[in-house]
């Protein structure tokens, strides 16, 4: 379990462990707790507003660590949804392009997750939030214009597939900094022919930090405020 680092001590430098919650931004996670701390932070790598799960974020002096913690490998789970497709690969668009599904056996599944495992090109998103030709890409696939990305190496370590509950593929997925689970989505159900969309998605490690041991805003609020002073009763 996380130590709890005081609001005094956050205030000189420290690490918070997060846990966005869904919906959340991760400007709106890391915004929430700076206007309750009040102090310096930034966060060490952005979540999608739809999924949950772990942000660490430095405060103070330890803003200067940012980068270093940008370069842990990260642990997600979460689940694909066979038989269509989507724009944003994840339920940010509305899924379109509908297939069979059926007839996709678990040996298949498993299999397109071994080739997508290991040292890998991937072609990340056209909705998100890499910069083409000094705009971000999600702003000119948005605008309707065609973005060509360009495809990056990026490391799967690990890639196990939990459960199969067809059309919905449950998974846990070991990965370098810079992979996105979105196009791993995306390119299981190229493998499969079906295609596929990114349905939930959760990160649940950052190097040696675990979700388990991080609070929401809103709990790491509630930690920070002071105890109420108890009142005592008047004298006869």
């Amino acid at each position: 379990m996380q130590n709890r680092p005081t609001a005094a001590e956050l205030k000189k430098g420290g690490v918070i462990l997060v846990d966005k919650p869904y919906k959340w931004t991760s400007f709106d996670a890391v915004n929430s707790i700076k206007i309750s701390l009040r102090a310096k932070i930034g966060h060490c790598g952005t979540l999608d507003p739809l999924a949950t799960g772990l942000l660490i974020c430095c405060t103070g002096e330890m803003t200067k660590q940012i980068s270093g913690y940008q370069q842990l490998p990260k642990e997600y789970t979460g689940i694909f949804h066979l038989g269509a497709e989507t724009a944003t690969y994840d339920l940010e668009s509305e899924p379109m392009d509908f297939k069979p599904f059926e007839h996709i056996t678990d040996a298949q599944i498993h299999e397109a997750a071994l080739k997508l495992t290991g040292d890998i090109m991937q072609v990340p998103p056209a909705h998100s939030a890499i910069k083409k030709d000094g705009k971000r890409s999600y702003d000119l696939a948005r605008a309707g214009k065609e973005v060509v990305m360009d495809a990056r190496p990026i490391t799967i370590g690990e890639f196990e597939i939990t459960a199969i509950r067809l059309p919905e593929v449950h998974f846990r997925v070991m990965c370098s900094t810079g992979t996105y689970i979105r196009s791993i989505a995306h390119d299981i159900g190229d493998l499969l022919g079906c295609g596929a969309y990114l349905q939930e998605l959760r990160r649940t490690k950052i190097g040696n930090f675990d979700a388990a041991d991080a609070l929401t805003p809103l709990e790491w609020k509630n930690f920070w405020k002071p105890a109420p002073i108890a009142e005592t009763g008047s004298q006869q």
